[in-house]
């Protein structure tokens, strides 16, 4: 063992430093929310132990549940939107048709570097039952103005929407990234074989993007059940669009219940954990990893 670390001691000083960080800001910070977990502890004083207490009562806890499922809600929409729509403008992007690609790639990518709270109240402005450009567009159709931030029905797409147009710059971005790396040789013999433009994307852009694709769906899996900004910038009528993560927020720093909000914490780390296998199990039966 001491043989291998002097050998190799010049790579391990270069890694050394992301561990130290990986120990003191994530790993000790996790075992610390698994043990406040099992507390009562209101932020200050001395914890007080209480076993699985905080779990028994997120099962019976009816606002859990409802952001729970919001959240669900998010993490599949943000998949099939995001990816889709990253995809298809990406495709775009490279296009030798499209002029003017270095505006346009410019233009794609600004919703990205937009500050999200300012980009949340814009959209509760075009949201606004009252006032809001969607409603007036509305109106014009012939048809209702929508309660869209009033309703418990309506009161997710718009976080949805927000979450969407956010995110897609980021992923069209990755996804451009990777067209570039596909040999032009792949489309040239294929148009020599007869194949059309839809073919040789389905039969060669996409499983030459299964990888990026597949990195893209752990990333927007991990930051769907971490949305808090959307969700917090255009709330609705009680839960009905809270999400998960703004819930274990507003239980730990509104209510000042730590214990309960770190039980959530813990949830959302094993929930992390367990789509993070489910995906990587599939990923290795195809094959491909």
């Amino acid at each position: 063992m001491l043989k291998t670390l002097n050998k190799y001691k010049t790579p391990y000083l270069f890694i050394l430093p992301f561990f130290l960080l990986f120990l003191v800001f994530q790993l000790i910070p996790a075992i610390w929310t698994f043990y406040i977990s099992l507390t009562n502890w209101k932020g200050i004083g001395t914890p007080k132990f209480c076993g699985v207490g905080n779990y028994k009562k997120l099962l019976i806890d009816n606002m859990f549940w409802d952001a729970l499922g919001n959240t669900v809600e998010y993490w599949i929409t943000g998949l099939l939107f995001i990816l889709v729509l990253s995809v298809l403008i990406a495709s775009l992007l490279n296009s030798d048709l499209l002029k003017g690609k270095a505006f346009f790639r410019t233009v794609t990518f600004l919703p990205n570097i937009c500050a999200a709270i300012a980009m949340g109240l814009i959209f509760r402005m075009l949201f606004d039952e009252n006032v809001g450009l969607f409603n007036e567009l509305l109106v014009s159709l012939g048809v209702e103005k929508v309660p869209w931030l009033t309703s418990t029905k309506y009161s997710r797409i718009p976080v949805i929407m927000l979450n969407v147009w956010r995110n897609t710059p980021w992923f069209t971005m990755i996804v451009f990234s990777g067209l570039l790396n596909i040999p032009r040789d792949y489309y040239e013999a294929a148009t020599v074989d007869g194949a059309n433009k839809w073919k040789q994307f389905f039969y060669i852009t996409l499983p030459s993007l299964s990888n990026i694709l597949f990195f893209c769906s752990i990333t927007l899996t991990v930051d769907s059940w971490k949305i808090f900004n959307e969700s917090y910038i255009l709330p609705g009528p009680g839960t009905s669009n809270t999400s998960l993560f703004q819930y274990m927020y507003e239980s730990g720093f509104n209510i000042f219940n730590m214990g309960y909000a770190s039980a959530i914490g813990v949830i959302l780390i094993v929930i992390l954990a367990v789509l993070s296998m489910i995906q990587m199990t599939v990923k290795k039966r195809q094959g491909e990893l």
